[in-house]
């Protein structure tokens, strides 16, 4: 009986330790440190150039670059049909 109340004593002690070390060092000692994200207020890591959540660029200088425009594809795309209906009514 002894023997377990000394465990248990003990291990109050180890969660005693950890409390304090958890006090003096933050959360987690091992973590970056985090900001909110601009658009889905989730907190990330500082340094990252991209929400993990919400998947947006944190700036404009991250980003891939911007897509093309609509007309552009769109303008291709014509093309491309004229340029096979050329092709089948003359061949």
């Amino acid at each position: 009986m002894n023997a377990s109340r000394d465990q248990d004593e003990d291990e109050d002690e180890d969660e005693d330790d950890w409390a304090d070390d958890e006090a003096e060092y933050g959360e987690d000692s091992d973590d970056e440190s985090t900001v909110p994200c601009p658009y889905c207020r989730r907190e990330i890591i500082e340094d990252s150039p991209r929400c993990p959540y919400c998947e947006r660029y944190m700036s404009d200088e991250d980003h891939a670059g911007p897509r093309k425009p609509l007309w552009v594809i769109l303008t291709a795309l014509v093309c491309l049909g004229i340029a096979i209906w050329w092709v089948f009514s003359v061949f």
